[in-house]
């Protein structure tokens, strides 16, 4: 099968599309022929050398994939091949085929194509994780997402919409923030990094109840300090530096809630909880599109380097997918 591999840690040149023999499934595991992927902020922290991949992760780059079932191991029920899926992967994503554990499949919406269903897992997983799940979203609450214009960003801003919340993005730009002011009820453009006197005047006051925080450390100050009372952040990134100093005096004030989570660390079993519980409440909504992945564009696998340069770039708004195709073009 082609794969592509970094032998190497450095730019996007050191991306190697090469031919590695095909996985197979072993006991309670699925075959899945992948038809897209997507890019992920942490495979470019890969090639880099900046991210170490979790033990039995395998060379092959890729957090995600959509698919056909090609043929399934030994105890797995409720997948049989030809069946359309997409996955959650610790690596993988970004070959012909690829081996995943049952319970991080979920069935593909007919609404999606091969394009918007790579899109969906590790965004819409890593955002339900946040806010339908350890700092949760509530009906009336405000929720701020940073980073707004990343595919976990819209998905967030999404997910708290529907969750019945009312949001706050905050981008980098102004392009960005015409881009995504359709996802939202208001778009932040942060000067210098402060945001927080926008929140307090959106809200009326009130603060924010739940940040979900892409960004980190440079974001810290003003995180706690539009936070509401009993206010929840979610540290789901660190794109904005990870060492800060901590006022615990104004976390105290505001009986504030601090949580912060990756996913691709966490165990075959959790990965699986999670997809259960995003699939009961998720794919129905990702069905009848009121959740809409949104993808900035598509791009064949032999263009992989090309696909990462975009993403480094900063100036997508949504997932970058890469298409197992020459051309790009992926039928359903």
């Amino acid at each position: 099968m082609r794969a592509v591999i970094a032998r190497t840690a450095g730019g996007p040149e050191v991306l190697e599309l090469v031919e590695l023999p095909d996985p197979v499934a072993g006991p309670g595991e699925v075959l899945l022929r992948i038809r897209a992927s997507a890019v992920n902020r942490a495979d470019i922290l890969q090639r880099q050398g900046r991210y170490p991949m979790p033990p039995g992760a395998g060379p092959i780059l890729g957090l995600e994939a959509a698919g056909t079932v090609e043929s399934v191991g030994p105890g797995v029920v409720g997948w049989t091949p030809g069946d359309r899926a997409m996955a959650l992967l610790s690596a993988g994503g970004y070959a012909e085929l690829a081996a995943v554990p049952a319970g991080q499949l979920m069935g593909v919406p007919d609404a999606l194509d091969w394009i918007t269903a790579a899109a969906v897992p590790e965004a819409f997983l890593t955002a339900w994780q946040a806010l339908g799940r350890q700092t949760p979203a509530h009906v009336d609450d405000w929720v701020v997402v940073h980073a707004a214009a990343s595919g976990v960003g819209l998905a967030a801003l999404q997910i708290a919409r529907e969750l019945g919340a009312q949001t706050i993005a905050t981008t980098r730009s102004q392009d960005k923030a015409e881009r995504i002011e359709a996802y939202c009820d208001h778009v932040i453009v942060p000067a210098n990094g402060e945001f927080a006197d926008d929140v307090l005047r959106l809200t009326g006051g009130h603060g924010a109840d739940v940040v979900v925080d892409l960004v980190g450390a440079a974001y810290w100050g003003d995180n706690v300090r539009s936070l509401a009372l009993d206010g929840r952040i979610a540290v789901i990134g660190l794109v904005g530096g990870t060492r800060t100093d901590l006022d615990l005096g104004a976390l105290l004030a505001r009986r504030a809630t601090v949580v912060a989570s990756t996913l691709r660390a966490r165990s075959v079993a959790q990965k699986r909880e999670l997809v259960a519980s995003f699939s009961a409440w998720g794919l129905p909504r990702l069905a009848d599109r009121r959740l809409r992945p949104v993808v900035d564009d598509f791009i064949p696998l032999s263009r992989v380097a090309d696909a990462h340069r975009a993403v480094e770039a900063n100036s997508t708004v949504g997932k970058v997918v890469l298409a197992l195709s020459e051309d790009g073009l992926v039928a359903m």
